[in-house]
């Protein structure tokens, strides 16, 4: 296998390169929710084109992770991971330059594509970079790095657009990315998985069974979950889904072994993941909009009384790792979880049209530290969950669950909003917003639930089994 362990230097070349990459592509799922007044102001649109410009990156993000894994895999991790990273940037610089919202969508729906390349290759090539002995830190804080991103995407988008304009949440991207480039060529280590070879078949199952999915969740809340689209969609997406995990189980080598899920360790954190991108997601995506919406901050304001909740992660994330390396993974996962269920229930209970703020800081302080201590040792334990040749494919799998797991939360919990609620009045928001919040906070709960199933230290399953062929086939690569 072309893949060995570098030196301190260059793992933690590897640690900034990814970690810094993996914020931008997570950025950008929430980035533009509160510029979306000022774009329609800029460029016009009706209210189902402005979510589109959310939607389109979404999209393509979640569809294409597993492709963008499976191409790294096959010609290059860092040749790949290049291709995305330019990609995106050029994307970025052309959204920012968009003279009209159609071309704002198409160029979001680019931005999406470099990132479905970019995003998976990122944990793959820290993994290579890192020794076993730091890999849990290291890990841990990209991890903690990628929840910072999600979490501040409204307070970073809210600023840039307040004392800025829109484009520059864009615009934020562009020297990021020039200056990651010749890094990256220079700094990260190429690697391959052994005699990998691209599933077509799995491919156009995969990528359609996605895009059905994804189209059908971002499509529901305009045009309504009974709608001929939305179903067709959903029912479709399903149906080849279906067919690729059939394929999975039987094909010789296809893209994602289904055998992966039979490995506690890997099923447990993929689901609880799914779940927690579920709550997490739609609760911030309705929380930044009441903190505006209700209580009447600018976009600055709100993102700033967010940080307790949105910048713990960078102080607990390293303690969190190191509890992960010394204990395992399962317990911090697990307490992370209930700590950021409870964090929300803490706030469903004191959402009202004139909330103080010192009433909102428990559960922002005690949201803020559960999902840092989820963040810090979910990425180890999906990269030690599979052996290494199959480590690209798993952070695929894994971003495309939490992605299609955040889309889901979008659309139900805006469902729930607007039964209940609306944007008419404060009260209203309010009365849309708690049940909605309490919903996010139990579907959290239930991931923390599901986190059960990863095995402890002593009892861990270690990788999905080999077959005799596969384990002959790593031998004869290693010996190549």
């Amino acid at each position: 296998m072309n893949q060995h362990t570098t030196g301190r230097s260059g793992a933690v070349w590897a640690l900034v390169i990814t970690s810094v990459a993996g914020f931008m592509a997570a950025l950008d799922n929430l980035v533009v929710t509160t510029a979306l007044p000022s774009i329609r102001k800029s460029l016009g649109g009706e209210l189902a084109e402005l979510e589109w410009t959310v939607n389109a990156y979404t999209l393509t993000f979640a569809v294409l992770l597993m492709l963008g894994a499976a191409l790294g895999d096959r010609f290059g991790r860092r040749r790949l991971f290049l291709t995305g990273l330019t990609v995106f940037t050029g994307a970025s610089a052309a959204a920012a330059l968009s003279p009209g919202i159609n071309e704002l969508i198409a160029f979001r729906a680019v931005q999406g594509v470099g990132a479905a390349i970019m995003m998976p290759l990122t944990l793959t090539l820290l993994t290579a970079a890192v020794p076993p002995a730091r890999r849990g830190a290291a890990l841990g804080i990209f991890g903690a790095v990628t929840g910072l991103a999600v979490a501040s995407g409204p307070l970073i988008g809210g600023s840039l657009t307040e004392h800025l304009s829109w484009q520059w949440i864009f615009w934020l991207n562009v020297p990021i990315g020039l200056v990651l480039l010749p890094l990256a060529r220079l700094r990260l280590t190429e690697s391959h998985a052994p005699d990998s070879r691209l599933d077509i078949p799995g491919t156009l199952l995969v990528s359609g069974g996605l895009f059905g999915i994804v189209y059908g969740l971002v499509s529901a809340n305009s045009d309504g979950w009974t709608s001929p689209t939305v179903l067709t969609a959903l029912v479709a997406g399903a149906a080849l889904v279906g067919g690729f995990i059939h394929h999975g189980f039987h094909a010789k080598n296809p893209m994602l072994p289904m055998r992966l899920f039979r490995n506690r360790a890997f099923f447990g954190i993929n689901m609880a993941g799914l779940l927690m991108f579920l709550g997490m997601f739609g609760s911030i995506f309705l929380l930044s909009q009441y903190f505006q919406g209700a209580l009447g901050y600018s976009p600055t304001e709100a993102g700033l009384r967010m940080l307790p909740w949105t910048g713990m992660p960078m102080l607990v994330a390293p303690v969190a790792g190191t509890l992960s390396d010394r204990f395992g993974g399962r317990p911090v996962v697990v307490a992370g979880l209930g700590l950021q269920a409870a964090g929300l229930a803490l706030f469903a209970l004191v959402i009202g049209p004139d909330a103080s703020y010192a009433s909102q800081l428990p559960g922002l302080i005690v949201g803020g530290v559960g999902m840092a201590m989820y963040f810090a040792p979910a990425a180890s334990l999906v990269m030690s969950s599979v052996r290494p040749a199959e480590q690209g494919i798993a952070s695929g799998a894994n971003n495309a669950l939490r992605e299609v797991g955040g889309a889901l939360g979008v659309a139900v919990l805006a469902t729930v909003f607007s039964s209940q609620g609306g944007y008419e009045s404060a009260r209203s928001f309010t009365d849309g917003t708690v049940p909605a919040v309490w919903i996010g906070a139990g579907v959290v709960a239930l991931a923390a639930l599901v986190a059960l199933l990863i095995p402890g230290r002593r009892h861990a399953s270690g990788p999905a089994p080999e077959t005799a062929d596969e384990t002959a086939e790593e031998r004869l690569s290693v010996a190549a």
